[in-house]
């Protein structure tokens, strides 16, 4: 956890492997599996289906408060990104389907939560933090890319983005990649491992992922991710 804090203040980036966020949310393998059933239950992204890609989703958000670290669910919200961030989605309420009581219950889940606040304080130290949770799984066809970031390189405008791999099938592609705000890169990597977390510093770095394309053709890849952001 030092060494996630000291690279995200020092350089706004750091890439945690699996065994590191194993061991830091004290899970195996049976117990991510476990976790990774909550994505069979995701809802479609209507906004994405209408620009022509498959994904599903579901959308959570809380209020940390930083003096106790107690997670507050807020009531079920239009997601909405500000200025200067995704300039996709910009001035667009999006509705999702809430996440699940059972997705909100699980000990991995608040493990999680726990782990990414810690890398958060790392970079503000602020009496709350708001915190969005996306569960999504991008699907790939022979025929139809699955597009995990449709608007491109862009900014969430908040002050920590992470990506949780879940799970991958069949899948080649899903690249992620973080940029400075000048547009030069600063890390490429396949997020190939369930576990691997990478994370941002969102004031100080742009990130895009590639298209995400079945190995077989014959049937469709998917890419299961948790991504997470405080403000």
């Amino acid at each position: 956890m030092s060494a996630a804090r000291e690279a995200l203040a020092d350089n706004g980036i750091y890439l945690m492997s699996a065994a590191e966020t194993g061991s830091l949310l004290r899970v195996g393998e049976k117990v991510w599996e476990r976790f990774g059933a909550h994505w069979s239950n995701l809802a479609v992204d209507h906004y994405a289906r209408d620009r022509g890609t498959r994904r599903l989703r579901r959308y959570g958000c809380f209020r940390l408060t930083t003096a106790t670290g107690r997670f507050q669910l807020l009531q079920p919200r239009p997601f909405a990104q500000p200025q200067n961030s995704n300039p996709l989605y910009i001035g667009v309420n999006r509705i999702f389907e809430p996440l699940t009581d059972t997705f909100v219950a699980d000990p991995v889940f608040a493990a999680v939560l726990r782990l990414l606040a810690e890398c958060a304080a790392a970079l503000n130290d602020p009496p709350e933090w708001i915190v969005s949770v996306h569960p999504f799984r991008v699907i790939g066809a022979a025929d139809a890319d699955g597009l995990a970031a449709p608007e491109g390189r862009h900014r969430d405008g908040v002050t920590l983005v992470s990506t949780l791999l879940i799970a991958r099938h069949n899948a080649t592609g899903g690249e992620s990649m973080v940029l400075d705000l000048a547009g030069r890169p600063l890390l490429t990597v396949t997020l190939d491992e369930p576990g691997t977390l990478l994370l941002a510093d969102d004031r100080r770095t742009l990130h895009d992922v590639s298209p995400v394309r079945p190995a077989d053709s014959s049937s469709a890849a998917y890419r299961d991710v948790l991504v997470t952001t405080f403000a």
